[in-house]
């Protein structure tokens, strides 16, 4: 991990060439991490002092967790797997779905529901789709949002089953504040919403492994030194919130957790009632919804048996000569959903013994005027390995759902799903239940530009695959299906015709049309 970094590398370099023993370079090696984590605290106490109040306590709060990854981002040198230790999971700690929804569900499911808590992952912007502003707040269906849809869905549930099943948004500074202001319409909806921040974290220089930033100011090029530090912060910014105390003072017992993003994830009457159902000394504290890699999830983390404990694996602790390994389909056959089943009462112990080992996740960036920092990150699903009794549930692929890009955007929006009370499923008239290859090109990126190329949404119900590629629009009524390959070359324009039926065809740049 150290060698990751200039500065601690340099010096270790220069000590070998100056033929300090192998005893000596362990000693110097312990006295720069000291000084390094001393001048580190000195800096943070310098950027405390330029706020006061309640930011100042906040910011110490959060520069407690930072000291903590930090301390533990100099410990570890190189991967932090060995591969050779690495085995296949016991049977039983991976369960099938059918085998968990078989046993039925019991009289009382709004006795279940009312010990459960919803949070969703709501810290990401919508940059990536060319949206400003949350994520959440992108319209995916019917004028729908995400967090639209995702208020719809726990409102039925309460409403069906005379429940209080709170949501809970875990926002960053990026966020909030838009976040807060849009809340004020579900006012009169029946859910109790409650959020709170995760942390903000320095950005560090590549070389001197010191904050960026000189004061904790969010405006100008100041903002560009802060970071919200990944989604495993979620246990110490629950925790320091006082929130998670005040849902387990009103009875709740489990979180249901996952990315604000993913349509698929929606509140499972099975898993829940297996979690609760569970006798007293085998309580399961850790559900992880897990499903099977196709060739477009090689990079997803995967669980893992090591030194006795479920653990999850991501693509960023394999060593470099186990990375074609580890992309395999066949030896690592489930991938991480990042749904996720917690106790409250396991994550506040954990929190308080400061007994959460988490993997450090270092991102490199570059800020804009050029210069080099390190992000420290961590992962929710990594403190598998710290609850007791965990369990892998691997369920169907429709509890994946994520819309990362426009080209998900297009699945969701289209005839290939219904949408009933905030819940999207695979219409009955799609023939087989696997979800088109949908591939456009950077014209359809940002949301505006995609939404102006389709006059409608297209009929996709019989589609395999599709690639749009360059100055393309449909117009209305459009029908794709088997293999449609669409690609207008660098200076063209293909428009399709409204009613216009595309099946296995290739459309290129002078708009020729042939069988595919």
């Amino acid at each position: 991990m150290l060698d990751s970094c200039g500065d601690y590398r340099a010096v270790e370099v220069f000590c070998l060439s100056k033929g300090v023993a192998n005893g000596g370079m362990a000693q110097f090696q312990e006295m720069m991490r000291q000084q390094l984590e001393s001048s580190m605290h000195t800096e943070l106490e310098k950027l405390l002092d330029t706020t006061t109040g309640a930011e100042r306590e906040v910011s110490r709060k959060d520069f407690e967790g930072f000291k903590n990854l930090f301390h533990r981002f100099l410990q570890v040198k190189g991967p932090s797997i060995e591969w050779i230790k690495i085995q296949r999971p016991p049977e039983d700690s991976i369960q099938p779905y059918d085998k968990i929804a078989g046993r039925g569900l019991p009289d009382n499911v709004a006795d279940c529901l009312n010990k459960l808590v919803v949070v969703k992952l709501n810290g990401g912007l919508g940059t990536s789709m060319g949206c400003k502003g949350p994520k959440s707040l992108i319209s995916v269906r019917n004028e729908n949002t995400f967090l639209d849809l995702t208020v719809q869905q726990i409102e039925h549930l309460n409403k069906t089953y005379n429940t209080d099943v709170p949501l809970v948004l875990m926002n960053s500074f990026n966020t909030d504040e838009d976040t807060k202001k849009i809340l004020q319409k579900y006012t009169h909806h029946r859910v109790k919403i409650h959020t709170f921040n995760q942390s903000k974290y320095p950005r560090i220089n590549k070389e001197s492994l010191l904050p960026v930033s000189t004061n904790l100011s969010m405006n100008g090029q100041s903002a560009e030194g802060w970071y919200p530090p990944g989604h495993g912060d979620i246990y110490a910014s629950f925790y320091n919130s006082g929130l998670l105390e005040q849902l387990i003072a009103q009875g709740k017992e489990y979180i249901f957790l996952s990315n604000i993003d993913n349509l698929g994830a929606t509140v499972d009457l099975h898993i829940l009632h297996h979690l609760v159902s569970q006798p007293n000394g085998k309580r399961c504290e850790f559900i992880m919804e897990v499903t099977d890699k196709t060739r477009a999830d090689v990079k997803g983390g995967t669980l893992i048996q090591y030194e006795g404990k479920l653990r999850l694996l991501e693509i960023a602790q394999v060593p470099k000569a186990h990375v074609d390994e580890f992309k395999s389909v066949s030896k690592f056959k489930i991938f991480n959903t990042n749904n996720l089943w917690i106790s409250l009462a396991a994550i506040k112990k954990l929190q308080e013994q400061k007994a959460m080992d988490l993997e450090v996740i270092v991102n490199p960036k570059t800020l804009d005027g050029g210069q080099n920092v390190v992000q420290l990150e961590t992962a929710v699903g990594a403190a598998i390995k710290c609850f007791d009794n965990a369990l892998g549930i691997n369920v169907p692929r429709s509890r994946f759902l994520p819309v990362k890009t426009t080209s998900d955007l297009l699945l969701v929006m289209s005839n290939l799903y219904s949408l009933d009370a905030g819940s999207l499923t695979m219409s009955p008239r799609r023939e087989f239940p696997t979800t088109p290859h949908v591939k456009l090109g950077s014209s359809f990126t940002k949301v505006q530009e995609y939404l102006t190329r389709f006059e409608s949404i297209p009929d996709m119900l019989e589609l395999d695959h599709l690639t749009v590629s360059g100055d393309v629009t449909l117009g209305k009524n459009v029908s794709l299906k088997g293999t449609v390959i669409i690609i207008a070359n660098h200076g063209d324009r293909i428009d399709i015709p409204a009613g216009s039926m595309l099946e296995n065809k290739i459309v290129s740049g002078n708009l020729r049309i042939m069988d595919h």
